[in-house]
């Protein structure tokens, strides 16, 4: 299917976006390096809206990207507030949020699928 989106070679594809989304909620569910967590998960909604439902329109009944919008928005605020005070990165530097944790999400999520998008 990756391939048929223009990902070449494919598979490999697949494992990279599998991975991330995994190991994005993973790292979402238990506070651990949050802001990457984050940026994982925006990387990859962001090239689903590009490439399968941007041309959709906004509503999932249509296949549009409210659902891929949402997750990014969820990703994005959780890295803007923080994990938690139940999360692992709590003791860290970015444990606590904010908004230069919400800017490293979104930038690296960004570059990531730039650079996805681009090959």
């Amino acid at each position: 299917m990756f391939a048929d989106l223009g990902f070449h070679p494919g598979k490999v594809y697949a494992v990279i976006g599998g991975l991330s989304e995994f190991l994005g909620g993973l790292g979402l569910a238990f506070g651990l390096l949050t802001p990457l967590a984050a940026a994982a998960l925006i990387g990859v909604m962001l090239n689903a809206m590009v490439t399968v439902s941007g041309a959709h329109g906004l509503w999932d009944a249509d296949g549009g990207v409210e659902y891929n919008v949402t997750i990014c928005v969820v990703a994005l605020a959780v890295a803007a507030i923080g994990p938690g005070r139940l999360a692992l990165d709590r003791l860290l530097p970015w444990g606590k949020g904010g908004w230069g944790e919400a800017a490293v999400a979104l930038g690296l999520g960004g570059v990531g699928a730039a650079i996805a998008l681009s090959l």
